[in-house]
């Protein structure tokens, strides 16, 4: 059976929710016991927000977004050497080795940090519309995402997180790597994942409809969430 088949075939089986928010509603049940703490739900956009959105929503927490980017290698911009991830001060993680192998310059990665910082401004902008962050220090950080791979652009935002000196930090996925998971949990508090299936493949074969998010959609959604906090907030949203 060729590679193709195999992926293919796992896929048929091994899908586990329906959608983003099926699977953001299926992990707000296991985060519930994080309730009483006034916990702050920090999304990766695009896919992690309709995830947070669920569990925002089942905890009457606010839902934030945390803008991470990619860096991408020289000619290969699929394949990450590190992350950089927004905040009062931007917070870079390189995969140094890979830099190594490729024998990327200093002066491409200069120009892939700013143009991804770019990106992250851009994000920003159009997600947050002018509101503040959600205030962090001295409560429970809860940094969601539709999954994990490799971990790398999550590690970025968990370290962007502990900065701002959250009480305890949390890490909520619907699905990833076991060995992903066990290395990104000595950075935080606790985890909380609802499946950790091998051969793993990628994220979006253990969803049905695993279409891509859009900036409008990641905009509603956070509109969504603030209103259902304070229904005299300002915004074009209305209300599910």
């Amino acid at each position: 059976m060729s590679l193709e088949s195999q992926l293919q075939k796992a896929h048929s089986i091994d899908v586990l929710f329906e959608d983003r928010r099926d699977a953001g509603r299926r992990l707000a049940a296991r985060l519930m016991p994080f309730r009483d703490e006034a916990p702050a739900i920090l999304a990766l956009p695009r896919g992690g927000v309709p995830v947070g959105y669920e569990i925002a929503r089942a905890l009457a927490a606010p839902l934030d977004v945390i803008v991470v980017r990619k860096l991408g290698a020289p000619n290969e911009p699929e394949l990450g050497i590190g992350a950089v991830v927004d905040g009062d001060s931007p917070l870079g993680v390189l995969n140094e080795e890979t830099m190594r192998a490729l024998g990327v310059s200093r002066e491409y990665l200069d120009r892939e940090v700013a143009a991804q910082l770019a990106e992250i401004h851009r994000r920003q902008s159009v997600y947050r519309s002018g509101r503040t962050r959600v205030p962090i220090a001295g409560r429970t950080a809860i940094i969601v995402d539709d999954g994990l791979a490799t971990g790398s652009t999550m590690r970025a935002a968990i370290r962007s997180v502990r900065r701002a000196d959250p009480a305890r930090l949390v890490l909520a996925v619907p699905v990833a790597p076991a060995d992903t998971l066990s290395e990104l949990a000595k950075e935080v508090d606790e985890t909380v994942c609802l499946a950790t299936p091998e051969p793993f493949g990628a994220v979006g074969f253990f969803y049905r409809d695993f279409g891509q998010t859009t900036d409008d959609e990641v905009t509603y959604l956070l509109d969504v969430a603030r209103r259902a906090l304070d229904p005299h907030a300002q915004g074009d949203a209305g209300t599910e």
